[in-house]
C-alpha cells in the first residue's frame, strides 16, 4: 500500500459533478491499494498518515501532525499509483 500526501487548506472530490467528500485544512491521500495489502497494512498506513508532523507551529516549524492540528482526512482511492 502506497499514499501520495498533500497539505491542503481544503479539498473536495466531485464524482459525475456532485460533490462527495470535503474537508478543511488536512491531509489530501491519493491511495493505492495491492492485491497482498491487509487491514494492518492499512493500519499502519493511517497511523503514519495521523502522526506525519507536516503542519506548521507557531514558529513556522513543520512540527504539528494531522491528529494535533485536528485537521481532516481525504483519502481517494488511486489506481494509477
Amino acid at each position: 500500500m502506497i499514499g501520495l500526501l498533500q497539505r491542503v487548506r481544503e479539498a473536495a472530490v466531485v464524482v459525475d459533478g456532485k460533490e462527495v467528500a470535503r474537508i478543511a485544512q488536512g491531509l489530501l491521500v491519493l491511495v493505492g491499494v495491492q492485491p497482498d495489502d491487509t487491514p494492518d497494512t492499512a493500519e499502519r498506513l493511517l497511523a503514519r498518515l495521523l502522526d506525519y508532523r507536516v503542519f506548521a507551529d507557531d514558529g513556522g516549524r513543520m512540527n504539528l501532525s494531522l491528529r494535533t492540528v485536528d485537521g481532516g482526512l481525504l483519502l481517494v482511492p488511486q489506481f494509477t499509483l
